[in-house]
């Protein structure tokens, strides 16, 4: 999003006495919000922050800290990160505050209100000791004269019914530390190089823009009309934005050329925190979406492909939310509620397209090849079988903050993406190749763009409209419905099918995806995920879907345990023995052997025999646009 410029309008000379106030003629409705942010003074590695409103006309008033943001599809309450909130009058006094819920403070004699004060911590520092740690990207981190994650969100609050004033966000900062963000700077005069001061419209605007503070310099290029800043912290000075540019640089210029005239944004910052993954560190690993810009988390320890290959997937990912929902939104989307939010029903477009996008445009571009691309899919295939592939994907969009869709989230990026393949073919076949799903979200963001929305409940049958009455079929039974989706039905329209084939895999990861999983609920428990085809390792063993693994030869398992385990287990020979004790039920079961060489009957994708030319051409369409 592009920022506007605001227009301050300053009334000089007319005051309101009584009550010890000295603010101008200005009500809260009409003027900026304040926000200081004292990166300069931090105390008990917390963060103080003030922010002062203009006069406000009634007797109470209520401040919020989001309980939800967009792009996170959980609940996160950031007010349990503050502390010590205090409501000042112009003389320093107290005011009457009442906290009534995790995220609202309550404020009495509001008329005399001048400001309010409060502590921030930060979530990276604590993210080992929730069950339901807040997602490391959309976190804060606060360590003095070193680093500062400052998703706003956590650290900003608004007043009720001020969310669409103007906002001016002044922070004092160690001199050293250089900010990175897409918040417009205000042109003053600066008497030091330890204040800075920025703009926004709308509150939005505030917790849309992060800021990454740190002790780096980052690298800016251009890709056609986009400016595009790479900056990275990283502890141990193991990477450099530099080092990284050439990677981000070719896949960036990849994106825009598979976007072609869409066009979300002139400028684009890439904020990249390489975490030690300690226990007061970010754990939770890839990125969160903004309109001009992303907040991605990785750790440092990665080997540099697999690191640049983990940026092209998670960046690419994020950038391409410049199409969905960035530009094309419901009205749930652009008026998001951040404290009692309602829901959209279409995750299987804003995360799916997305993703799916994030897979295409590396096969069309030549970033990847064809045997790549189908792994891909095939990884997708495999990997929503975990999740209930009974669910309709509006249904659980709609209702994501709650249980059981909640549990069922991430397969918006593996279910979801395999939604716009199917939807892709689909509308390649009855075009003649001509229209996919890319050419639907031109048209959808000709016809919408960032800040008109459309209705929820119209959406579908707007794309039936734009499209064929054959794909309203698709859309009732396969995402509105319930009914699984015939992957082979599709994949068969381009000249492909899925094959049983025996491979070699590592005893707990195949390639990528892992055979077990961490339930961060049950105290970092490491259980073998359910709903998947296991390899041998497993299967020999006598291991089963939904196991607990309480120790492996007398190492008691939990998450930080089974790291030095799974690097181990790649040296092990197929005599090795090892002893297992799982947790099935209510029971414990002692489990030995010999590891033997992991094999896995897995399914993979491949052109079909007697191919015909429309299908090979369909499949070029496909692929290749």
């Amino acid at each position: 999003m592009v920022m506007r410029k605001i227009v301050v309008a300053f009334v000089l000379g007319v005051f309101i006495y009584g009550c010890g106030s000295n603010k101008a003629l200005l009500t809260a409705e009409k003027a900026p919000v304040l926000v200081q942010i004292d990166l300069l003074n931090v105390k008990d590695d917390k963060v103080m922050v003030t922010v002062d409103p203009e006069a406000f006309t009634s007797e109470e008033i209520s401040f919020l800290i989001p309980k939800t943001v967009p792009g996170t599809y959980s609940t996160d309450d950031y007010g349990k990160y503050i502390e010590g909130l205090k409501a000042l009058d112009a003389e320093g006094n107290d005011l009457a505050v009442a906290k009534t819920d995790a995220n609202t403070w309550k404020i009495t004699n509001a008329r005399r209100l001048d400001k309010v004060t409060y502590w921030v911590n930060d979530t990276y520092d604590s993210e080992g000791e929730q069950d339901e740690a807040v997602f490391s990207p959309a976190g804060t981190n606060i360590l003095a004269g070193e680093n500062f994650v400052l998703n706003l969100h956590g650290f900003v609050g608004y007043f009720e019914g001020l969310k669409e004033v103007p906002y001016e966000l002044t922070v004092t900062k160690p001199e050293a530390l250089k900010s990175t963000t897409s918040l417009k700077e205000k042109a003053v005069e600066q008497e030091n190089r330890t204040t800075e001061t920025f703009l926004a419209n709308r509150y939005f605007e505030v917790i849309d823009n992060p800021m990454l503070y740190a002790k780096t310099d980052g690298e800016t290029f251009q890709i056609n009309d986009i400016s595009v800043t790479l900056s990275v912290y990283s502890p141990n000075g193991a990477y450099t934005a530099a080092s990284l540019r050439a990677r981000m640089e070719k896949m960036m210029g990849a994106q825009k050329t598979f976007l072609g005239d869409i066009d979300g944004t002139k400028e684009y910052n890439i904020l990249l925190y390489l975490s030690e993954m300690g226990d007061d560190d970010a754990n939770g690993f890839g990125a969160l979406e903004h309109h001009t810009s992303t907040v991605v988390v990785l750790p440092e320890v990665m080997e540099k492909e697999a690191l640049e290959q983990a940026m092209v997937d998670v960046v690419s990912h994020e950038f391409f939310h410049i199409v969905t929902p960035l530009n094309v939104h419901s009205e749930e989307v652009q008026y998001f509620d951040f404290n009692d939010p309602k829901m959209s029903q279409h995750l299987w477009m804003y995360e799916g397209t997305t993703e799916y996008f994030a897979n295409l445009f590396q096969i069309q571009q030549g970033l990847i090849d064809e045997t790549e691309f189908y792994g891909r899919i095939m990884g997708k295939v495999n990997n929503a079988k975990g999740y209930d592939d009974e669910m309709s994907f509006t249904i659980m969009s709609k209702n994501i903050l709650e249980e059981p869709y909640k549990e069922n989230y991430a397969n918006v990026y593996e279910k979801g993406a395999l939604i716009n393949m199917c939807l892709d073919i689909a509308l390649r076949e009855l075009s003649g190749g001509e229209k996919g799903v890319l050419w639907l979200m031109k048209e959808l963001s000709k016809k919408y763009g960032d800040m008109t929305p459309f209705k929820d409940d119209e959406l579908i049958d707007e794309i039936v409209t734009m499209t064929y009455p054959e794909i309203r079929a698709f859309f009732d039974t396969h995402v509105i419905g319930d009914t699984p989706i015939d992957y082979n039905t599709y994949l068969g329209k381009v000249g492909l099918e899925t094959k049983a084939v025996e491979k070699q895999t590592g005893y707990f990861l195949d390639g990528d995806v892992p055979f077990i999983d961490v339930d961060q609920a049950n105290d970092n428990a490491i259980f073998v995920r359910k709903g998947i085809e296991l390899n041998s390792f497993f299967n020999e063993l006598g291991v089963q879907g939904g196991d607990i693994i309480k120790s492996i030869n007398g190492t008691t398992i939990d998450l930080e345990a089974i790291r030095p385990i799974i690097g181990q287990s790649f040296g092990w020979s197929p005599e090795t023995e090892i002893n297992m004790t799982v947790e099935r039920g209510d029971k414990e079961i002692a489990i030995e052997g010999k590891v033997g060489t992991p094999l896995l009957n897995a399914q993979t994708i491949m052109v079909k025999e007697g191919t015909n030319d429309g299908q090979a051409k369909l499949r070029e369409a496909w692929m290749r646009g």
